[in-house]
C-alpha cells in the first residue's frame, strides 16, 4: 500500500494564480494527491486540479478575473459583494458556462475533496465535501471565498458564512486528521513573511457589530496563520510535509488585476511546482 498524500491550498485571492500554476504542473507531470483541501481561492484550484481541468483557473485570475462583472466597485453597490460570486462559481462555471467546471469528473475522481469555510454565526470551520455538492450547485466555493465586509456572507443549507481563511488558514492538522502521511503545503506568500494582521484588523472592526465571533476569528486570523506555517515547517524537518512557495510575489496581491504580473506569477508557480515530484516518489 502507498502513503496517503495530501495537498493544502490555503488561497490568498489572486495570488492564487501561483497555487494554479503549481497545480497545473501536477496535472500535466501525473502527479497526483489522495486528498485536497482548498481554502478560499485555493477551494477552487482544488476543484479544477480534482476535474482534471489544467489551466482552467489560469484563465479565471488572469482574464475572467479582470472583468467588471466578476470584481468591481458597481458589484458592491448592487449586490454588496465585490466579488460576485455567482458570476464567479455560477455563470462562469455551471454548464452553460464559458469556463464550466466538469462536476462528473470530479465525482469519477477517488480522491477526496475538501473545501474550508466559516460559519459566519460561530466562527468555527465548516470543512465540506464532494457530498455537498452538485451539477451546477457550487455554494461552498462560494461560502469559502466570501471575503468579510468585501462580500456579504454566503449562505448554504440555510447557514451563513465567511472564507475559510478566518478559521483555518493553513489546514494541514486537517490533513493529518484524514489520514495523511505526507502533505503539500501551497503558499501564496513567501514561507518566511508573516501576515500582518493590520487588514484583518480594520475588517474586523465593521463585522463585530453583525457577527462578533465571525470577526473575532478575523482578528486572530494573522496569529493562527502564522503559527500554522510554523507547525508546516516543524512538520517539514520531520520529512512529513513539502512546503512550496514563492521567493516572491511578482507585484500581486489579494486584487491585483496586472495581467502580466498575474502571468509572471502563474509561470513561478509552474517552475516551482518541479520541487513536489521528488516528495511524493514513494507513492506505491
Amino acid at each position: 500500500m502507498g502513503q496517503k498524500i495530501g495537498v493544502v491550498d490555503v488561497g490568498g485571492g489572486y495570488r492564487g494564480i501561483y497555487a494554479a500554476g503549481v497545480l497545473d504542473y501536477c496535472l500535466d507531470n501525473g502527479i497526483r494527491f489522495d486528498l485536497g483541501i482548498g481554502v478560499s481561492a485555493g477551494s477552487a484550484n482544488i476543484a479544477s486540479y480534482t476535474a482534471g481541468q489544467a489551466r482552467r483557473n489560469r484563465q479565471f485570475y488572469s482574464e475572467f478575473g479582470r472583468r467588471r462583472e466578476y470584481a468591481s466597485a458597481g458589484n458592491y453597490i448592487r449586490k454588496r459583494s465585490f466579488i460576485d460570486l455567482d458570476y464567479v462559481y455560477g455563470t462562469l462555471s455551471n454548464s452553460d458556462g464559458e469556463s464550466p467546471l466538469d462536476y462528473e469528473a470530479i465525482l469519477r475522481n477517488p480522491a477526496e475533496m475538501i473545501t474550508v469555510a466559516t460559519e459566519a454565526e460561530t466562527g468555527e470551520a465548516k470543512y465540506f465535501t464532494k457530498a455537498d455538492l452538485a451539477q451546477d450547485r457550487y455554494d461552498i466555493f462560494k461560502a469559502s471565498s466570501a471575503i468579510p465586509v468585501v462580500c456579504r456572507p454566503y449562505e448554504v443549507d440555510g447557514v451563513l458564512y465567511y472564507d475559510g481563511a478566518l478559521s483555518d488558514p493553513v489546514p494541514i492538522v486537517k490533513a493529518f486528521q484524514m489520514g495523511c502521511d505526507k502533505v503539500v503545503l501551497l503558499l501564496t506568500l513567501p514561507q518566511d513573511q508573516p501576515r500582518s494582521p493590520k487588514k484583518d484588523t480594520a475588517l474586523a472592526r465593521q463585522l463585530k457589530h453583525t457577527y462578533p465571533q465571525a470577526a473575532k476569528a478575523l482578528e486572530s486570523r494573522a496569529d493562527t496563520y502564522n503559527a500554522s506555517v510554523a507547525l508546516a515547517k516543524a512538520f517539514a524537518e520531520q520529512g512529513k510535509l513539502l512546503i512550496v512557495a514563492p521567493d516572491d510575489t511578482c507585484g500581486v496581491g489579494t486584487l491585483t488585476r496586472d495581467k502580466e504580473k498575474l502571468i509572471q506569477f502563474y509561470e513561478k508557480g509552474v517552475q516551482d511546482g518541479a520541487i513536489i515530484r521528488a516528495f511524493v516518489s514513494d507513492i506505491g
